[in-house]
């Protein structure tokens, strides 16, 4: 599992979620996950959840921590299990790091009825694909939503606090591979 972080501001606007997205732009050729800072605004044709599109409900904020994961498998219902791994893992590392209990529902998390994540799997001609954005702002968002500033993070702390997100999600994923490849079968 490749892991890079990106130093520029990168706007998410939907596009970016497609197959070879981390290949084509930075490079990162196989499973892969991707670490950015930027706005998000996200125009309902470019939505992939069609429950938000339905409901017409927007997605913005202006300023999320944005992770990219591809696999390069086809097993949508796999990716959504390790959609709701990966936001455990940052409910977990919000916890321990700051002291701060969140809740999850589904590949969300919450605190008290404040949101602060966005997330979406979805599946690519060649791999399954997951976007999860964090708020870093909290403001003129269009529902209640808490961001990484409110938590007490400061700008020079938002990138490696992905990269530790992104660390910890690479070494989870190793490790569920090297358990497939230690016990004999049975009969």
């Amino acid at each position: 599992m490749l892991v890079q972080v990106l130093k520029a501001p990168l706007k998410y606007d939907g596009t970016q979620l497609s197959s070879l997205f981390a290949f084509r732009n930075y490079g990162l050729q196989g499973d892969s996950i991707l670490c950015f800072r930027g706005g998000c605004q996200v125009a309902l044709t470019e939505m992939v959840d069609l429950a938000d599109v339905r409901a017409n409900s927007p997605i913005f904020s202006e300023d999320m921590l944005h992770f990219i994961i591809e696999h390069f498998d086809h097993h949508l219902e796999s990716t959504v299990i390790r959609q709701r791994l990966f936001i455990a893992i940052i409910k977990e590392i919000i916890e321990d790091r700051m002291g701060i209990k969140f809740s999850r529902s589904g590949d969300d998390l919450y605190k008290d009825n404040l949101k602060l994540s966005v997330s979406i799997a979805t599946a690519s001609p060649v791999s399954t694909m997951i976007h999860t954005g964090l708020n870093v702002s909290s403001q003129n968002t269009p529902v209640p939503t808490i961001g990484l500033a409110d938590l007490g993070l400061s700008t020079d702390e938002i990138l490696p606090f992905g990269d530790l997100i992104a660390q910890k999600y690479k070494k989870e994923i190793e490790s569920i591979r090297l358990a497939r490849c230690k016990v004999r079968g049975v009969s």
